[in-house]
């Protein structure tokens, strides 16, 4: 190892050093991302909820549906016999997500469960289309950056406490079908703007339960003083029948598929893979000279049957000697039908034209006119024109293409 080597490994070393030093005070940054998922700790992922789901249905079974989208679970629940035609299951159906998770086919089971007596409780900003056409329901989001959103249930007798978030959004019902939906929880800003947040709508013989905070059910929420309650006021709607909790968050494509994407996302890692990476660049600059003589460059053999094969082709044609070229386009068909189908081509007759159909699927009509061309040519005592060459190679190309 020669000695301007040793000196671009010490530099490295002590740059990674002075970065490792620099991060380690640093406190690490928090990622707010709404994954609303539950293996995530950050502060809008649902991994607390996750853990206290069986205190906030005391009693009831819980059923996790990740694997499967909501129709695939429902439909394989429902009891398809004559005398019955409902589900197996009976209970409430529950998805917490930032935004709508839920394709129209799986939406259409969901309704189809609750009108057969069940429950649906969706806790999301951003609702199936579907779902707001069929209940008259359109949703409004304000942005309110650094206002705290005070929320509250509507049934004094449920909790009469008013409760503080600070989400920076504001998502209400702005109009609903005031003769069939009951109002369950409401919002306002630092603005005193009251809002519907939460509501129970009829359908058919269940009911749907859609809120538009799911923010009130993440880790910043639940660990933030006593915001769990309102947590509970709002699940103590669902006190029958068992929980199906569809929690499967659709993959975020912008995350990276590439196998250094954890090293990417943390800093002192990422630090030191740019750090290593700088380096490797340097040693090859300063350190990686030629070693050997020019390899010369070799060009390959040029393909002169190519050129040969189209020399010979011009000729005969510019000599007009098209009664040779036919021949030897057939004789050339000739043995390609040989080689490749394995058929005789002793006698162009009806067999002949049978055997070459069924092998190569063409039109048996082509068939038939290329043999009848072929079997003309030969009985020809005349030269043949180039009209005549044009109809052969034409006939050729449509069995062999």
């Amino acid at each position: 190892m020669d000695r301007s080597l040793k000196i671009y490994i010490g530099i490295l070393v002590l740059l990674l050093g002075v970065i490792l030093l620099t991060d380690k005070g640093q406190p690490k940054e928090i990622d707010w991302t709404p994954t609303y998922s539950v293996e995530d700790k950050i502060p809008f992922g649902l991994y607390v909820f996750d853990h206290e789901v069986n205190h906030f249905f005391k009693h009831q079974k819980i059923k996790r549906i990740s694997n499967q989208t909501p129709y695939e679970y429902l439909d394989s629940q429902y009891d398809e016999n004559d005398s019955i035609q409902t589900y197996k299951v009976r209970g409430t159906f529950i998805n917490i997500s930032e935004a709508n998770n839920i394709d129209d086919q799986s939406m259409e089971e969901i309704l189809y469960f609750v009108s057969h007596g069940n429950y649906a409780f969706l806790s999301m900003k951003a609702f199936p289309k579907l779902l707001l056409d069929s209940l008259k329901i359109q949703l409004k989001t304000d942005f309110m950056p650094k206002e705290n959103v005070t929320i509250w249930m509507a049934n004094k007798k449920v909790s009469p406490k008013k409760y503080i978030f600070n989400t920076g959004l504001s998502d209400y019902f702005s109009k609903i079908d005031t003769l069939n939906t009951t109002v369950l929880g409401y919002q306002n800003s630092n603005k005193n703007k009251k809002q519907i947040n939460f509501i129970e709508v009829p359908y058919k013989n269940g009911y749907l339960y859609l809120h538009s905070q799911p923010a009130a059910f993440t880790n910043y929420n639940l660990l933030k003083k006593d915001n769990y309650q309102y947590a509970e006021n709002v699940l103590s709607y669902f006190s029958e029948g068992d929980i199906f909790w569809y929690n499967k968050i659709p993959k975020d494509e912008r995350i990276s598929g590439s196998p250094l994407r954890y090293i990417m996302s943390q800093p002192p890692l990422k630090s030191a893979w740019l750090l290593g990476l700088f380096g490797i660049i340097i040693f090859m600059i300063f350190n990686a000279k030629r070693k050997q003589r020019v390899v010369p460059i070799i060009k390959p053999l040029q393909n002169l049957t190519v050129d040969f094969t189209k020399t010979i082709g011009n000729l005969y044609y510019q000599e007009g000697d098209h009664t040779n070229i036919i021949d030897k386009k057939i004789i050339y068909f000739l043995e390609k039908i040989r080689t490749d189908y394995l058929i005789d081509t002793t006698k162009l007759d009806d067999d002949f034209i049978q055997k070459l159909h069924y092998k190569t699927g063409k039109d048996e009509k082509d068939i038939q006119e290329l043999v009848h061309l072929i079997n003309d040519h030969r009985k020809s005592y005349h030269g043949s024109l180039e009209e005549d060459l044009i109809r052969m190679n034409t006939a050729i190309e449509k069995i062999l293409h």
